[in-house]
């Protein structure tokens, strides 16, 4: 099954702080619920791994990521992710991720991205993968923006007696993904819909 996914999530920084998030593949996985780089095979090639939880059970894959384009001009990132979990499931995802200036001196990130699921959780539906690769994305968006913002705040001058940023920002890390509460969720918004409630 086959899922076309196109966003644009505002950044709370600066373009050159949110591309040195953006361009550092280890800091960038961190922003993804459940996921590490578990290690870097070369400038371009990377080991992976996604932990997702549904209740008690985790559900865990295991990949590698190949970084297709850096371009710094257009600050856009072009990669190619691939996993596997024990029970044959499997997915790749083609994404294109790049920065455009906004207002305010802040700046938006932009992303395409193919993704490809075979196994188990290709029977959960089209409908269904967008649900979950949305709220995946925005979480991913939000601490993407907090890195970026965090970095930028850590490079700014600092008033005379203040402490620095860097000294007082605790490391940003997104949460892992848990799939039975986002059922719930799910589950509770269609039941209100039911009876015109939100």
């Amino acid at each position: 099954m086959e899922v076309t996914l196109d966003k644009q999530y505002p950044v709370a920084a600066g373009i050159d702080a949110a591309w040195t998030v953006l361009s550092n593949i280890n800091e960038l996985a961190t922003c993804m619920p459940g996921a590490s780089i578990t290690e870097q095979v070369d400038e371009k090639n990377y080991k992976g791994a996604v932990r997702v939880k549904v209740g008690p059970a985790v559900a865990a894959f295991s990949g590698t990521i190949e970084v297709l384009e850096l371009d710094v001009a257009s600050r856009t990132l072009k990669m190619i992710g691939k996993g596997a979990d024990k029970g044959g499931s499997s997915a790749s995802m083609e994404l294109t991720a790049n920065l455009l200036p906004a207002e305010d001196g802040q700046c938006a990130l932009k992303g395409h991205a193919q993704v490809i699921v075979n196994g188990k959780f290709a029977q959960f539906g089209g409908r269904m993968m967008t649900s979950v690769s949305d709220m995946i994305l925005a979480q991913f968006a939000e601490v993407f923006s907090q890195k970026a913002q965090a970095l930028q705040g850590a490079a700014a001058p600092v008033a005379e007696g203040a402490a620095p940023a860097a000294a007082v920002a605790a490391p940003v890390v997104a949460k892992e993904f848990n799939a039975l509460g986002f059922m719930w969720s799910m589950i509770r918004n269609w039941v209100s819909s039911l009876f015109g409630k939100k």
